[in-house]
This record gives structure tokens, sequence and C-alpha cells, in this order.
């Protein structure tokens, strides 16, 4: 499984214990079967799963905002990189070996300080008419050893830089004499000893030797004494001018301050950039490090996440980017939804309590063993969504498959089903806005978009002593998601009861399905505590009934 692209296994928004849990454990039953799978959450943990997960001492999901391609999706290893102090010489060869059009340009700490071009090359050699005055480049000796591939026989400190002008010495002496002047770099091939002291004599700072003509041994001692470069290089003095042209440091002629990009970068952001500064590719960093390259080619045909979707089916209710992911499995016990996928899949979907039912069955179906922790979460979600199997959508399967599972995690069903819906009953700190987006999920039912978050409580006052500023964030949320309705259930554990508070319109529609006066902005609803056995099919059923 390792270095495969993952699959992440991933609930709807705003998840509950069962979304949770099943993307957990179903992700471990995958990679039993050996596919690379990857627990992922799109929402904020809620008490209830926290303490379940805490009790059995599992880590939360991978949580995942969107899926919509990012920079790190496309992004390459940079195996091509050249450093700012490296002659263009060096630059030259480095694009000739690799092919590449551009690259980047990093420090000594691996920092992305530029980026350099076959063009920026391209551009100096044009303008070449002759030596370049060095000097006015800042070359250090290091950078001429460099390029023309000298070898020392007289060293002095590399890191100096150049202060003199590049002299060849063609004739004689006498010829040239005028033209030499103190801290000169002198170019001459097999000279006599004479003539090399008399250049020394000037006080040049180097003498190139070309062709690798040997060096008298009194001129190496002079030079010695006068802390006076000799360098030795295999080419002639003609090749040797032209590569004294390269030792200038890539520095020189790099494009500070480049377009990059960063790994969390959305594809369909950079795109306008790329379009407008038409390079082939872009350095991606991270906290200042080059961390890879980016092509213009690769964002044209990003290869897409693989998901599988767990306790739910619809796009609405789906992480963000849905649309760009591919989906290759849906596990769920929810009605269909109108997810829409370009190929067939597999889907597993059962008229049960909790999609854990499904899943702890499919572990036994495989002949795989549930390990007491993962046991542990599909029983909490199984209590969860059955509310200790008071819920009306709890069947006999769910039950025999929690007291199955209650065994494998060694607790007692009871007793910890208690414990976890306390801790998870009641408001606590919760913000009104976080209330009413507590296991939120959206619907859409013949024209209408309705959202329906559901709490489970002790006590009903301290939620229904708010209701005010509950009715208030849902028409605000309303009003700024372009839902119609906003429905919340409070949900009494003890009493088996919901009080559905609603915002939004048409108010008629709660009416009509419940049978209520729905001229408040609530209604109590005894018995009622599955949103998907008791409250939208009421309302699926309620807008058929209004629209004939």
């Amino acid at each position: 499984m390792k270095g495969t692209k993952p699959v992440y296994v991933i609930g709807h928004r705003n998840p509950d214990t069962d979304s949770i849990c099943s993307a957990i454990s179903y992700s471990n039953l995958k990679r039993a079967m050996g596919i690379n799978a990857v627990a992922a959450r799109c929402g904020k943990i809620n008490n209830e799963t926290k303490y379940a997960l805490e009790y059995f001492k599992v880590d939360q999901p991978l949580l995942l905002e969107d899926l919509y391609p990012r920079v790190r999706d496309v992004v390459f290893e940079c195996k091509t990189v050249v450093r700012q102090h490296d002659t263009l010489r060096h630059l030259g060869e480095v694009m000739r070996k690799n092919e590449s059009q551009s690259i980047p340009v990093i420090d000594s700490k691996g920092e992305l300080v530029g980026i350099v071009t076959v063009g920026d090359l391209a551009k100096l050699y044009f303008l070449e008419l002759g030596l370049q005055r060095l000097v006015d480049l800042r070359v250090r000796f290091r950078d001429i050893i460099q390029a023309t591939d000298s070898k020392p026989l007289v060293s002095g400190d590399e890191n100096e830089f150049v202060e003199g002008n590049i002299r060849i010495l063609t004739g004689s002496l006498d010829n040239a004499d005028c033209l030499i002047q103190a801290k000169d770099i002198l170019l001459t091939g097999d000279r006599s000893a004479e003539t090399l002291r008399k250049c020394l004599e000037k006080g040049v700072a180097c003498l190139m030797i070309t062709n690798g003509f040997r060096v008298q041994p009194e001129i190496i001692e002079e030079a010695t004494k006068r802390n006076t470069f000799i360098l030795s290089t295999p080419y002639d003095t003609y090749t040797v001018a032209r590569l004294l042209n390269q030792c200038v440091p890539i520095r020189r002629i790099m494009h500070t301050n480049p377009v990059c990009f960063k790994p969390t970068d959305l594809l369909s952001d950079i795109k306008g950039i790329m379009d407008e500064h038409r390079f082939r590719s872009y350095p991606v960093v991270e906290n200042g490090k080059l961390v890879g390259i980016v092509t213009s080619d690769e964002i044209m045909l990003p290869k897409r996440e693989n998901v599988i979707l767990v306790d739910h089916n619809e796009r609405g209710q789906a992480v963000e980017g849905i649309e760009e992911a591919k989906i290759v499995e849906i596990v769920d016990h929810h009605r269909l939804g109108g997810v829409q996928t370009s190929e067939p899949i597999f889907i597993h979907q059962e008229p049960v309590g909790c999609t854990c039912t499904i899943i702890s069955n499919m572990y036994w179906q495989n002949d795989i063993d549930i390990p007491p922790s993962i046991a542990g979460l599909l029983l909490s979600a199984i209590i969860s969504d059955t509310v200790l199997f008071k819920s009306p959508t709890c069947t006999p399967k769910d039950k025999r498959t929690a007291e199955k599972l209650a065994q494998i995690a060694g607790v007692d069903l009871k007793e910890y089903g208690l414990a976890m819906l306390r801790a998870g009953a009641g408001i606590g700190d919760k913000t009104p806005v976080e209330i009413i987006k507590t296991d939120l999920k959206e619907f859409k039912i013949g024209d209408y978009r309705i959202v329906v978050s559901q709490i489970s409580v002790m006590d009903t006052k301290e939620v229904l002593d708010i209701e005010p500023q509950l009715i208030e964030a849902m028409k605000e949320n309303c009003d700024r998601e372009g839902f119609d309705m906003h429905l919340l259930m409070v949900t009494d554990i003890l009493e088996e009861a919901t009080y559905l508070l609603y915002a939004g319109s048409p108010k008629t529609l709660i009416g009509e399905a419940f049978k209520k006066d729905a001229s408040g902005d609530h209604v109590y609803l005894p018995g009622v505590m599955s949103r998907k056995k008791q409250i939208i099919p009421p309302l699926s059923e309620a807008v058929n009934r209004i629209k004939n």
C-alpha cells in the first residue's frame, strides 16, 4: 500500500458519531483487505463522539475541509536546482543535462531566492560582445576557478572579489606593458620566466596559464611571496576568455521574487496566474523552503481523489468539492439522495438504524476479526443512532450486532451506552450558532432546500430557554446559505420526544406534515426521535400534497 494514492473514507458534514465511527471502522476494514484507505472527516467532532474516541483510545480522523484539487495533488519533486553562487557555466551544464527550461535558485539554507530560465541565459550571450568587467558583477576567484576548470598552482583567498580587468597577453610584454594594471587577471600561454616575472612585478592579482603549460619553479616561488594566484587551465586562451564570461554567479541574472505557489493553493486559483506569465514550470514553496515544481501541463488534468462515502449519499451533505473527486463506494442506511457518479460503483445500503451495523457485518462476512477498539466505536455509533435502541429506526439486526460488539469491546452495553449519551447530551458552552449546526444535514424535498439539525438532551428546558436566539440564528443561516427552511430537532432522550424548532418558509409545510398548529416557532412531537424515519418522510409527503 505504501506510495499508492489513498482512498479517503469520509462521512457527512457536521458529523455525528455514526459518521465518524463509520469512517474509522470502514477504513480499517479496507486496509485489512489491502487497500490504502484513510479515515477522514469534514467537520468538528461533537462531545458524544469525542467521549467514544477517548474511551477506546482512537485518534480522530483526518480533517478534510474540501476535495478541490490543490497544488499538492500535482506537485513534482524538484530534483534539479542551482545555488545562487553557482556560475553560469554550471547553470548551462545543468540545463543541457536535464533539458530544463527553467530552474529554481536556492540559497545555502535551501530557501528559494529566485528562478532562472534558458531565456535569461540566451539573453546574456546575445549581449556578450567582449570580455565582461567581472569587477562590476562582483565575481570571486572561486567562480573563475570553477568556470575554467582551473587548478590552483598558487592559491590565495578564493572568496576574494575580483578587483581588476581581464587582460590577454598575446605577444611580448612590451606590447601589453602599458595596458597591464595592478589587480588585473592576465591570460597567457607558454611564456618565458622573465616575461612572467615582469607581470608579477606589475602587481597582477592572477596569472592564468592556458593549455596547461608548465610554469617555472622560480615563478611559482615568486607568486607565492607576492600572494598572487597562478591558475593552470587545460583550455586555450580563446576558450578561457569565453569561459570567463560564464563565471558570473547565477544571482546576477536570476529573477528574484519569482512567481511561486504553496501546496495548499487551489488549482482553479493558479490557472489564471499561469496563463498570465506563461512559464512551463513554477516553484512550490512551503515556509520559505522549495518543496517541488508544478507544471502547466499537469494542472490541466489533475488526478482526482478517490473517495468512499459513508453514512450519507446526498450531494448537499457531502464534503465541499465532492464533484471534483471520484466516488468509488457508498455505504449507507439512508434514502437515496441523488449523488451522481461517472461510472458504476459498489453501493451497500440497508434499511437499518446505523451505518456501523452494516460495516460490522461486512467484517464478519469477509472473515476479518474486529479489533476491540474498533468494535467499541461500531457499538458507539449504533447506540447513538438508535438512541440505545429507543429510536423507531432501530431494527433487530442493530440490536443483535450491538450485543455482539459489546462482547468484543469488553463493555457493559447499557452502562456504557448511557454514559456515552449523557456525555453528548446538553448544550454545554455551545453558542446558538453551534447548537443549530449540531448534526446538520441538508435535504432537497420537492422544490425546497431544507436543513435539519438535531441535538439530544436530558433536559429540553436549557435549549428552549434560548429559543429566540436559536430561531434568529436559523433565520440568518437560511438567508446566508439560501435555504428555504432550517429545522432543529431538540430530542429528549428520557421522554422519547422532540421539540421541533423551525425558521423560514413555508410554515404551512410543518403544519401539513405533522398536523399541528405551526403559527409559532416550534411544535412538540411526542414519540419522535428519528430524523430519517419520522421527520423527512412526513415532510416529503406534505410537499406532494401541497403540490396537488
